[in-house]
């Protein structure tokens, strides 16, 4: 009787092409997340807690920053609107060529920006540390500079790839840099010196998008003509991006706002800040990578055929991860210490460090269940368009969270920027779901 019950809800998730994708495009990053971890264990062996690794975290923020806020907002609304256009029979190579030309022009004005305002950025942000820390930064910056134009483009290749339902092939173009850091380290570290972890960057990041465009020649998924700024759907795309890298934008500052805190504690405050991360980021990478290769163009396509059914199957998702996330979250808050000396002590690496990345660990992981649902409902709303509110609600939780950091740094030091966070990603992800309720519930009650 029992068997009988567990095939019934098998079954259909069998037949269930959506899922299949999600647990393949899950497996494969669990994979490369696995291989991402074993390299954090390697540079924690190497640097420990220290003033290089602190360095590095400040170097790739911009780099990051850039590449989230902007270019990944613009792939985010590129994957909807040019299914859209697909749908419509339109011009797939005009609209190609537009999103391709905009992403390198953004790449390189956002480059310069960047590297003409990198010394005020370290003084204002990051102040009262001598000459060599700011060289050491700026060096490291320098190197990662061009991973801004390679992650850019590649994560257009990437959503190609996905709308294409290549998700397995995109996927692997993760696991470059990982596995070029780890080459690094290993074998070049010497002549690489401080530098080895950006060389390893910027290397990584130059062969992910080399692979996926020669994937993308082969599956024959290119295709170029004459940019058309008057195309329909690339006027909706404009109008969405303000929106949609403003929102970016604001939550994007939070780790920078975070690290602003916890560089006014002793030295090493920002690497355990970031490697209090680490296991949660894990988890949510892991999870979030499938949400968004395999959910937004699934999401953008069920929109266009059954409106109703998408906010339905929505709200199933919501349920699921987020219980299934929860029972993760408490395991890891239980076991963090274990889990953090297991993975990271070793060398450099000391039990009194384990100690401290595991507290922050246990705070962070309390909001998992929250950020890892939040991915889930951003995506719903990118895919419908409707990125206004998100820019709201980031403006506000950046707010709460400069607020919160400043008050709780003076009575728990580092641990308070970890409650910071997690106040916050509960608050933001919390209003979110209420914000997509009541448009189902207005929906509804027009149909």
């Amino acid at each position: 009787m029992i068997f009988q019950k567990i095939k019934k809800i098998i079954s259909p998730l069998k037949n269930s092409i959506v899922l299949q994708n999600l647990f393949l495009v899950s497996f494969i990053t669990f994979l490369i997340k696995g291989l991402g971890f074993y390299k954090e264990t390697m540079v924690a062996a190497n640097f420990g807690l220290s003033e290089v690794l602190d360095t590095f975290f400040i170097a790739i923020l911009v780099p990051t920053f850039i590449n989230n806020v902007f270019l990944g907002a613009y792939r985010s609304v590129f994957v909807p609107n040019y299914i859209s256009e697909l749908k419509n029979n339109g011009n797939k190579g005009s609209f190609q060529s537009t999103s391709f030309l905009i992403t390198i022009v953004l790449g390189i004005i956002f480059m310069i920006i960047a590297y003409l305002t990198t010394d005020v950025f370290l003084e204002q942000i990051y102040p009262s540390h001598d000459n060599d820390y700011y060289n050491l930064v700026k060096e490291q910056f320098y190197i990662m500079l061009p991973c801004v134009m390679f992650w850019g483009l590649a994560s257009l290749l990437g959503g190609l790839l996905n709308i294409a339902n290549e998700y397995r092939l995109s996927t692997f173009a993760n696991i470059f840099t990982p596995v070029t850091v780890i080459v690094c380290l290993t074998f070049f570290k010497e002549l690489m010196g401080t530098n080895v972890l950006a060389l390893g960057t910027l290397l990584g990041s130059f062969l992910s998008l080399l692979y996926l465009y020669i994937i993308a020649v082969r599956k024959k998924i290119l295709f170029f003509d004459l940019p058309d700024f008057q195309n329909k759907n690339i006027q909706i795309l404009f109008k969405q991006i303000p929106a949609k890298v403003s929102s970016g934008l604001l939550t994007g500052l939070n780790p920078v706002i975070d690290q602003f805190f916890a560089a006014q504690l002793i030295i090493g405050s920002i690497a355990a800040i970031n490697y209090g991360l680490k296991i949660p980021a894990f988890f949510a990478g892991l999870v979030t990578i499938a949400i968004s290769n395999v959910l937004l163009p699934y999401f953008s396509n069920s929109i266009h055929n059954d409106r109703k059914k998408a906010f339905a199957n929505l709200f199933k998702a919501l349920k699921i991860v987020f219980g299934s996330v929860s029972v993760l979250a408490l395991a890891g808050v239980f076991w963090s210490e274990e889990i953090v000396s297991l993975l990271f002590e070793r060398k450099e690496f000391t039990s009194k460090d384990s100690q401290i990345v595991s507290s922050i660990q246990q705070v962070f992981l309390i909001y998992l269940p929250f950020a890892i649902s939040g991915m889930l409902m951003v995506n719903f709303l990118t895919s419908i368009n409707k990125n206004s509110i998100m820019a709201y609600t980031a403006l506000v939780a950046l707010g709460i969270n400069f607020l919160l950091d400043y008050i709780l740094m003076q009575y728990y030091g580092i641990l308070g920027i970890a409650f910071s966070t997690t106040v916050v990603a509960i608050l933001k992800n919390t209003f979110t779901f209420f914000y997509i309720y009541n448009i189902k519930k207005k929906e509804i009650a027009t149909a």
